[in-house]
């Protein structure tokens, strides 16, 4: 493997056991609520510092821009950081989290990691070298149209103000299907999406950390990434499809004329 992605792996290796070891003691744990319904643990706090340590280790020059913690440093090379992605889920129990690492360089993503510290799957994607998961290559399905396709998504719920218009994507969406899955964790979402488990995947108003590493993943499995129209400002708007080839294109086509003004990018 490329030597950053080493050190990625190796950062979250050690970010997952600070999370699975917390799982016995989720009720005893300091919780903050950022926003409604949106919360942040000294379990967060703890994986992301170790992720940020086990990095500076090897690139002190380099920059961060976590969940947590905010943007450090300035640099050509920025790693983008959700030390637990899914916290809601981690603390009820729901077995849905993962880490999340992505490095960007000079604006353009480079190296990915997604750790499941639960089951122990490790996803990794090195620009130009393909995507894999437990070292075994992966690919986006196959899959030819929305029928019969299994979809993942996430709800609005840090953006009531579009609830209506996503609404209005599920249901035009939701027909053709063979099912919609909503399971808490964007990253984990976009690497099963990259690992042929789901066929597409579409959500409003991500931050780049729940989804940078995923979209390396995604590009570098086969599929296709953009923003609702069908452009590359996801990182910036938020708003994002992705799926193999022909799933990307058809969940696009069939959610713009549910698409209010300001989501139409």
């Amino acid at each position: 493997m490329h030597p950053m992605i080493n050190i990625a792996v190796r950062a979250a290796r050690r970010a997952g056991n600070v999370i699975v070891r917390a799982l016995e003691r989720v009720d005893s744990l300091t919780i903050t609520n950022k926003s409604h319904n949106d919360f942040v643990t000294d379990v967060d706090r703890k994986a992301e510092q170790e992720i940020i340590e086990t990095i500076k280790k090897a690139y002190p020059n380099h920059g961060f821009q976590a969940e947590e913690s905010g943007v450090q440093g300035g640099s050509e090379y920025v790693w983008i950081i959700d030390p637990l992605d899914g916290t809601t889920n981690f603390l009820h129990g729901f077995p849905q989290f993962a880490v999340s690492i992505a490095l960007q360089h000079k604006g353009r993503l480079e190296q990915a990691v997604v750790y499941d510290p639960l089951r122990q799957e490790l996803f990794t994607a090195t620009r130009g070298a393909g995507a894999q998961l437990n070292d075994r290559r992966m690919r986006v399905s196959n899959q030819r149209d929305l029928e019969g396709a299994l979809l993942g998504t996430g709800f609005p719920f840090k953006h009531p103000e579009h609830l209506d218009t996503y609404l209005a994507t599920f249901k035009a969406l939701m027909p053709p299907t063979a099912g919609i899955r909503r399971a808490g964790s964007a990253a984990l979402d976009l690497a099963y999406v990259a690992a042929g488990r789901m066929d597409g995947f579409w959500e409003i108003g991500l931050n780049p950390w729940d989804m940078a590493a995923g979209i390396l993943l995604i590009q570098e499995a086969g599929g296709m990434i953009g923003d609702f129209g069908g452009g590359s400002d996801y990182m910036e708007t938020g708003n994002l499809v992705a799926g193999n080839p022909k799933v990307y294109q058809a969940i696009l086509q069939t959610i713009r004329p549910h698409l209010s003004s300001a989501l139409s990018r």
